[in-house]
């Protein structure tokens, strides 16, 4: 959006230290950060040869967070695919990304898991499917030539599936392997990071309700339905027509069902859900649950709306989000792995964020609500220590807790809701027994 790129962003190789510094004197007691699949192999496969600075990189990383007492979460895969893959079979397109990504998680596995015990192995496949095959605005910009003229190529209604199953697939040769080879030893846990806003009935009526359970299905059980039960949610299987959704084998279903310890669920925003008449020309997988979502009623927003456009501030979706996983899908153990706010960035300093104070504070307390309920809520990452660059829309929003000067050498700053997680966690005022806040 401001034509910057990513390749320094904040610079965290070289100020690593700082930031694990900054993650103990504000108090967090865990770090969820993502490992580069190729800054370890640069060509994506192991026939390819092993980055050793790379490895060297993240073993120093973890080894400064255990020395201060952070617990480190790490996340396999989070959008970044090595380009040697893209260009050899069109990357999670392709049926070969499963076993590269096989052998990329167990060189993790191997060369971590002495010291990493929480393991993700994807980070928001849906999110990766809706903008990299559907709506094209992140890589790799696929999508069909009715969404928007600029696509590298692709086809909304057929690719996004294909990618999707691959994922779930990747996911579980993962699991698989760690589980066969590295948990009895290593003692880790390992499981799928999963995002959805939630969806509100825009109306009482039996088709404004039936709307939010498909759009919730076409999202979040889209992932969590295979990890579960091995198998697609009802509602996609009956509404994607023309055999576009793959089937899993009796042995791929096996794999799948029950592949993880955990969920991570990521959450920002929620939205109403309109039941609309299924479309029958430029079909995409957009349009296939025939639903509309709107963030106003009558009006009225959703909630306040923060510094991207897409993000509504409603905390009560968090928790009804938690208690659907909870009663839907067996009572998994739950890790709140992002939830956070931004705001706009015009370039000059702000630390007085008392918006990003207000929407923890609301979010913290429906996770609390939740827990109270029975969720098995085991942790919560704020989204997210610093300001960072954020993909397509490159600075012009910040996320952070620390303000980072982007313009005077990624100089750090706690802002005002830095400190005042440091008082909340001195206090630890929101349970009795300790739960994990950790932050991305």
């Amino acid at each position: 959006m401001d034509g910057s790129n990513g390749s320094i962003a904040d610079d965290s190789y070289y100020l690593y230290k700082e930031d694990v510094n900054l993650l103990h004197q504000i108090g967090f007691d865990a770090y969820r950060f993502s490992i580069s699949w190729s800054r370890i192999l640069p060509r994506g496969d192991l026939k390819g040869g092993i980055n050793h600075a790379g490895i060297d990189y993240y073993n120093n990383l973890i080894n400064q967070l255990l020395l201060k007492g952070v617990k480190p979460f790490a996340t396999i895969f989070h959008w970044d695919l090595p380009d040697a893959l893209e260009n050899a079979y069109g990357g999670f397109l392709g049926a070969e990304i499963v076993k590269d990504f096989q052998d990329y998680a167990e060189l993790c596995f191997q060369k971590f898991g002495d010291r990493v015990k929480h393991w993700i192995t994807i980070n928001e496949p849906f999110t990766m499917v809706r903008h990299g095959y559907i709506e094209g605005v992140k890589a790799p910009g696929r999508c069909s030539s009715f969404t928007k003229t600029d696509c590298t190529g692709g086809d909304g209604a057929t690719e996004p599936y294909i990618v999707g199953h691959n994922f779930l697939l990747a996911h579980g040769a993962a699991v698989k392997v760690y589980r066969e080879k590295y948990q009895a030893t290593q003692k880790g846990e390992i499981g799928i990071v999963l995002q959805t806003d939630w969806h509100y009935p825009f109306s009482e009526s039996y088709a404004d309700r039936s709307a939010a359970a498909r759009a919730m299905a076409f999202s979040f059980d889209y992932f969590m339905e295979p990890v579960v039960n091995g198998r697609y949610p009802t509602e996609m299987i009956n509404h994607v027509k023309d055999g576009r959704l793959p089937t899993f084998t009796q042995e791929e279903s096996s794999m799948l069902k029950g592949s993880y310890d955990f969920i991570g669920i990521n959450y920002y925003t929620s939205a109403y859900a309109k039941d609309v008449p299924c479309a029958t020309e430029n079909i995409t997988m957009s349009t296939d649950p025939c639903v509309s979502l709107v963030v106003e009623q009558n009006g009225v927003p959703i909630g306040p709306k923060a510094g991207s456009d897409w993000l509504l501030v409603c905390p009560k979706g968090i928790r009804d989000l938690l208690l659907y996983a909870k009663f839907k899908f067996n009572d998994p153990v739950l890790y709140v792995t992002e939830n956070g706010v931004d705001e706009a960035s015009n370039g000059e300093m702000f630390l007085n964020d008392d918006l990003r104070i207000d929407y923890y504070a609301h979010h913290l307390k429906m996770v609390h609500d939740a827990i109270s309920m029975g969720v098995n809520v085991k942790g919560y990452f704020a989204w997210s220590l610093m300001d960072n660059f954020e993909w397509s829309e490159g600075y012009t929003v910040r996320f952070g807790l620390v303000f980072v000067d982007f313009e005077d050498g990624r100089k750090r700053y706690p802002k005002k809701s830095a400190k005042w997680f440091r008082r909340l966690l001195k206090g630890d005022q929101y349970n009795g027994t300790r739960q994990q806040v950790a932050v991305i």
